[in-house]
């Protein structure tokens, strides 16, 4: 049996390394690639416009590694005078490995909502807050950050964009290679694999094990027809592998 990687690179190609070297099938096929963001020339000035105290919300691996690509180039520093906050434990110690700064995170998830959790973070008003991240996505974390009164700005860091693949012809080669489980770790990708898979191999769709990586998104699954979903504690591939023994 084969695992399905839809992850984008370089993060599915190494989870389906490590997959392999512990003896499992497994397949890469990214359904979005990440590109620099359109609003990386003014990561500077938004950062420039903050308050020592104020904070930057990290949302992701990729915003982290754009942001400080596009930080290296304009020979601009972090800060240690704002506070980092990262969607999880994985994101917040990857910037921690960048920068050499901490960047405070919630255990026990990688979401917005494990985040918004933390004492720190129930009362902000006055403070202006920075958000990190790619094109889209939701608007829970900015507006809840609002309602508790903080000043809160974006920063397109990287944007996500679809590959476009035959429907057709990728349900027969995974049926081919024996795909039964399948890796998802987002709304939009989720989302793409459905619409990707033509009416005529739907039901081997739904007859695949789904690993996703948060509650909100096993909702979504089932919702869409899956039945068989497994929770990975968090995105990060080592939990993923976890759930995938």
């Amino acid at each position: 049996m084969t695992i399905l990687v839809t992850r984008p690179s370089p993060t599915g190609e190494a989870l389906v390394s490590a997959l392999r070297a512990r003896g499992q099938n497994a397949v890469s096929a990214p359904l979005i690639r990440i590109q620099p963001g359109g609003e990386l020339p003014l990561l500077t000035t938004k950062m420039a416009a903050l308050s020592p105290g104020d904070a930057l919300f990290l949302l992701s691996k990729n915003a982290v590694y754009h942001a400080n690509e596009q930080l290296i180039q304009q020979n601009y520093l972090w800060s240690d005078k704002f506070c980092y906050y990262g969607i999880g434990q994985s994101t917040a110690r990857y910037f921690q490995t960048l920068t050499g700064l901490p960047a405070a995170f919630m255990s026990g998830g990688e979401t917005s909502e494990h985040l918004l959790t933390r004492p720190d973070l129930q009362t902000l008003t006055g403070r202006r807050i920075l958000l990190l991240r790619g094109n889209g996505g939701r608007e829970h974390l900015a507006q809840t950050l609002r309602e508790r009164g903080a000043d809160v700005n974006y920063c397109e860091c990287y944007r996500r964009e679809p590959v476009e693949y035959n429907g057709g012809e990728c349900a027969l080669q995974w049926q081919k290679q024996q795909v039964n489980t399948l890796v998802v770790t987002s709304g939009e990708m989720l989302q793409l694999l459905r619409q990707l898979i033509p009416p005529a191999h739907i039901s081997w769709l739904f007859q695949c094990r789904i690993i996703v990586v948060s509650d909100r998104l096993a909702a979504a699954a089932h919702s869409l027809g899956w039945q068989h979903i497994i929770i990975a504690r968090s995105a990060d591939n080592e939990a993923l592998l976890q759930a995938l023994q």
